[in-house]
């Protein structure tokens, strides 16, 4: 399909800004906004490893460093700024990661029966989710589940006959958040909306209008349409 020249123009001005804003970007920043990424998402998002790799050589560089500097004696005043961006730098990792495993604590039957939820964590990661299950199917199944009757006993369903994993808990991905992007996105379609009960047993949608964002405005909506434009980096949460 043919595309017109000011599209193309426009397309590619963006494109050379994104690499532009990314380049001039430091590790430590781009460790913030994935922190803030993780921490305003209602589900795990992609580790970031190459990244964390990075700022995990680069806090045991400022840690030489300022061990050089003590040695002989340096300006105090300037060890005192390299410290704090150390522990600036470290505090983001940490919190980082904690976020993390809270998630996986929170959601790891549903991650693990999630192909694509598993294949986000890093290999520790992985490792800490299968050994958390595994610790807590042998507790309850040994403090608990033997104990009651037959047709109760899973760890995922409430009864044998349930259709579905009723008793593992899942991210709320129509939780509201709040969120920017760096360039226009238009005809964002969000879903409808069940607007409760209108008597009789019946109930009611209404379609919600497709959303457009500009650049650098707030917007606060549900997560879930928006979430394929946080995978894809276009769209930023706060």
């Amino acid at each position: 399909m043919a595309t017109r020249d000011g599209d193309g123009e426009a397309s590619l001005s963006r494109e050379t800004d994104d690499l532009e804003s990314l380049i001039s970007m430091t590790d430590v920043e781009r460790l913030k906004t994935a922190w803030r990424q993780e921490k305003a998402a209602p589900e795990i998002l992609q580790f970031e490893a190459a990244l964390i790799q990075r700022v995990r050589e680069q806090i045991q560089l400022m840690e030489e460093t300022i061990e050089d500097f003590v040695e002989n004696s340096a300006d105090p005043l300037t060890v005192s700024l390299y410290q704090m961006d150390l522990d600036r730098t470290q505090f983001l990792l940490r919190s980082y990661l904690r976020i993390r495993l809270q998630k996986i604590e929170k959601y790891m039957f549903h991650i693990l029966n999630t192909d694509e939820l598993f294949n986000r964590l890093s290999r520790e990661e992985k490792w800490f989710a299968e050994r958390c299950s595994n610790d807590l199917k042998m507790h309850l199944e040994e403090g608990i589940l033997s104990k009651l009757p037959g047709g109760y006993q899973s760890i995922l369903k409430q009864t044998i006959i349930s259709e579905e994993t009723d008793m593992v808990p899942k991210p709320q991905l129509d939780a509201f958040v709040v969120c920017k992007t760096k360039y226009f996105l238009g005809h964002i379609q969000l879903e409808d909306i069940n607007n409760g009960n209108t008597g009789g047993g019946q109930s009611y949608r209404t379609l919600e209008e497709p959303l457009e964002m500009e650049p650098n405005v707030m917007h606060f909506v549900r997560y879930k349409p928006i979430k394929k434009f946080v995978e894809e980096g276009k769209i930023e949460l706060y």
